[in-house]
């Protein structure tokens, strides 16, 4: 079976565009599969399919938590006509990563700072709804209004047909979990995902919440991703390396033996959803280097155990092909003169 180059960013999954090179040389896709693999990476094994096939079973290997499943998705919610789309909101395709990096005027930054804080409120708010017994489709609901009622539009509402206006991923899915009928239980672990565009500008960050008493385990694996983030956040300048940000992740997640995902990455952000740079949180030789006033996203993915990924049939939710749990954290920043500045903190 042949294989076409697929880039793979935070957002996209399956639905991925080719890129040019270098950039292609890192990842591939196999056509008809739920594989997302990556170059170079641990092969898939003959039980991944049947890891896959058991994602229904009631409860994981020596867990006491149950394993993932699907739940209802009711119907798209409605946005008020005088809020400003992106382009792509009348495609099914997504338009995968822009060629080009986010570099800004001053009127730029200011408004990415403003949806960089719109962002931030969304998602702080949305942590405080994170409690046993609340659905995901509860918390994508109040985090729609809150987008709308400050007249902006929830930019994962219909990006490549993604149904609802926040990802929210709980336990091992990895990303992208689309929101549904499923309660949240005691111990649990979620990450929600919020980006938002507001003056034809996309803020976009993600953190990972305790529901509930949740373990020693999770607790240090959650930690410990946002230690990798803002790690990550405190090397960047201008003129510094993007491979140095992979470095750092890969660096502090060894130190505890986590495994990090290697096949969604960190990207560019501004007047598109996803552009250049592509960011890597693992070690890497790529090429490229931080300009002054550009935009991307540093958005790093642990797990406890496999840090191989697979596609649910609705071609969105992403999890782990053990089980395992997974976290994220998620920062937009911008590349100032002495530094980076968080955009998306309230």
């Amino acid at each position: 079976m042949s294989l076409r180059p697929k880039l793979l960013s935070s957002f996209v999954g399956d639905r991925c565009l080719c890129s040019t090179p270098p950039l292609h040389q890192h990842f591939r896709y196999n056509p008809g599969s739920k594989h997302v693999t990556l170059q170079l990476s641990r092969t898939f094994s003959g039980l991944t399919n049947l890891l896959f096939n058991r994602r229904n079973l009631d409860e994981l290997p020596n867990a006491k938590r149950e394993r993932l499943k699907p739940g209802k998705v009711s119907p798209r919610r409605p946005v008020p006509g005088h809020i400003l789309r992106p382009p792509y909101v009348k495609s099914k395709q997504p338009p995968g990563i822009a060629s080009g990096p986010e570099v800004h005027d001053e009127k730029g930054i200011e408004f990415m700072r403003a949806s960089g804080r719109l962002a931030a409120q969304v998602l702080e708010y949305a942590g405080t709804l994170v409690k046993p017994g609340i659905t995901t489709d509860e918390i994508d609901q109040a985090v729609h209004q809150m987008i709308i009622d400050n007249g902006a539009y929830p930019s994962p509402l219909g990006y490549g047909g993604f149904p609802k206006s926040v990802c929210t991923s709980v336990n091992e899915c990895i990303c992208h979990g689309i929101p549904d009928s499923c309660a949240l239980k005691d111990g649990d672990i979620i990450n929600i995902d919020v980006t938002v565009y507001l003056n034809g500008y996309h803020g976009d960050t993600s953190a990972t919440f305790f529901c509930g008493d949740v373990d020693d385990e999770a607790r240090q694996l959650v930690q410990v991703t946002k230690e990798c983030l803002h790690k990550a956040i405190s090397i960047c300048a201008p003129g510094v390396e993007f491979k140095k940000i992979g470095k750092t992740i890969h660096d502090h997640a060894d130190k505890y033996r986590y495994g990090v995902v290697r096949q969604f990455v960190g990207h560019g952000v501004g007047r598109v959803f996803h552009a250049d740079p592509v960011v890597l949180h693992y070690r890497n030789n790529d090429d490229g280097h931080m300009l002054l006033n550009q935009t991307f996203t540093i958005e790093p993915m642990l797990t406890i155990g496999s840090s191989n990924p697979i596609m649910w049939d609705d071609n969105w939710t992403i999890v782990t092909e053990d089980g395992s749990l997974s976290a994220q954290f998620e920062h937009t920043i911008l590349i100032t003169q002495d530094g980076a500045e968080i955009l998306t903190k309230c």
